[in-house]
């Protein structure tokens, strides 16, 4: 367990918001000398508590404008089958997400696509080509009125 005192954590929740502030500002905001807190930013980086910085992106801007969440059960329940599932998972562009879960499937996947046409032609055309497929369970987002991915 990595231990994070208030100042840090207070660090990582402000960057996971605003990953681009200024450190100047950072520093301000968390109470901090500017050098005090570049050195907290830069020892949490170098510790691998913050593994990168990300752009967030409007979706519907780059002609994104279908967003799904999908529940994938496998028939074979063996390292092989997963390997290869998640491999397949790595390869494709409109999973942005894939969680190997508990419970009564084994992957949840964020999917986003053009229009529901672009992904039925995944769903069927890639997902459905897994060989140890065994269910499937797609639910369409319809809106986000809270997402703090970033």
């Amino acid at each position: 367990m990595t231990d994070i005192d208030e100042k840090s954590d207070q660090i990582l929740r402000i960057l996971q918001r605003e990953g681009r502030i200024p450190n100047l500002e950072l520093a301000e905001r968390v109470g901090l000398s500017p050098s005090a807190c570049l050195r907290r930013v830069q020892d949490l980086e170098r510790r691998g508590i913050i593994t990168g910085y990300r752009a967030v992106v409007d979706g519907s801007k780059t002609g994104i404008g279908f967003t799904a969440y999908v529940t994938v059960g496998l028939s074979r329940h063996t390292k092989a089958a997963q390997t290869a599932f998640e491999r397949l998972m790595r390869a494709a562009p409109q999973v942005r997400e894939c969680h190997n879960i508990t419970g009564t499937v084994e992957y949840l996947l964020r999917v986003e696509a053009r229009d529901l046409a672009a992904y039925k032609e995944f769903h069927t055309d890639y997902l459905g080509a897994f060989p140890h497929l065994e269910r499937l369970t797609t639910m369409v987002v319809m809106a986000s009125p809270k997402d703090e991915r970033a």
